[in-house]
Order: structure tokens, then sequence, then C-alpha cells
């Protein structure tokens, strides 16, 4: 089994990327999946309300957002309590699919959580500042936002370094795909 990790900054294009490198090739594992699931638990929007003493627990994801947006440090007390819940997911997610030939796993933090180990490449999705800003507002996302989680992010040069294959989408969707397959042709 060859486990293959795609990450990349916010608004890089790490899902269109993993999409095109899983497609008839293995399962995929989305964080940010695993993430939109755990908020579907109730446990989990109880502990979350009672975190960030929220009373409702209708739109808790918006309001922790503004939250956030009020105080960045507020976005180290959500990592500590869903990092570990993501974690668990991706640990099912390989356990259900030990017998595939390859498993792909989008991660977001891939690298700024050290997770380099866990799979056997990693591809590294990289576009500039200035068009991830502007893919991420397109999506409805908010500048200040961004900027926030941006900075969570270590800086690409770092990030390239630790990753076996670096991608650069800052062109069209097919250019994308053409650079991506050359990569996985290399593991068929």
């Amino acid at each position: 089994m060859i486990k293959i990790g795609i990450t990349g900054s916010i608004a890089s294009g790490k899902t269109s990327a993993s999409k095109i490198l899983s497609h008839k090739r293995g399962p995929l594992f989305s964080a940010d999946n695993a993430v939109k699931k755990i908020y579907k638990n109730n446990k989990f929007k109880s502990l979350l309300s009672n975190k960030f003493n929220i009373n409702t627990k209708s739109n808790l994801k918006n309001l922790i957002k503004k939250r956030i947006l009020k105080n960045k440090k507020n976005i180290k007390k959500l990592e500590k309590i869903i990092h570990p819940l993501v974690r668990i997911e991706m640990k099912k997610f390989t356990k259900i699919n030990k017998g595939k030939k390859k498993l792909f796993y989008e991660v977001p933090l891939l690298i700024e959580k050290k997770l380099m180990s866990y799979f056997d490449i990693v591809i590294f999705i990289k576009a500039k500042k200035q068009i991830r800003l502007k893919r991420f507002k397109e999506n409805g996302g908010d500048t200040e936002l961004f900027r926030i989680l941006n900075s969570k992010q270590l800086p690409d040069k770092f990030k390239s370094k630790l990753s076996d294959h670096v991608v650069v989408n800052e062109k069209n969707f097919n250019i994308l795909k053409r650079n991506l397959l050359r990569i996985i042709n290399l593991y068929e």
C-alpha cells in the first residue's frame, strides 16, 4: 500500500488536486470532509458550545468563525479539540482501506502538524498568495479570515523542502491535471 499525502496552503487547489490524483486509483480521505462530518455530531456541538460559551448549536460553525475573527487565539482552542478527532477519522480510513494499492489523503496542515512520516509520498500544491486570496473570496471567504488561516501555515519554501513533489497551481485546471498525472504515473 502506498499512502499519498496531498497538502498545500489555503485555497491552493488541494481538493481539485486530490480528486485528480485519486480518480480511479484509490480511496480519498479529506480532512475537510472529516471536519464537516464531525460538526454534525451532537456531542461535538455541545463540547464546542461549552468551550466557546455559545448558547445555540445551530449555525455553530459561523459563530465560531466570528469568535476567531474577534480573537485569533480561538483558532488554537478549536484546533486542540478538532485535530485529534480528524486524526482518529484518518486512522479509521486507513484501517478500512488497508487492502488497497494506493490511499490518498488531503490534509491541509500535513507539514505544520509534522505528519510527513505517516505518508510514503507528500505532494505539495502551491500558488501565490494573491491567487489564493482571490479563490478564497470567490468561494465566499473573507479577507480577514484568510489572513488568520494563512498565518497558521508555514512558508511555501519550507513546505516545498519537506515534500516529495511540488506542483504550482496558478494557471488552469488542464495544466494542473497534466502536472499531477505526470507525478502519479511515476507510481503506477
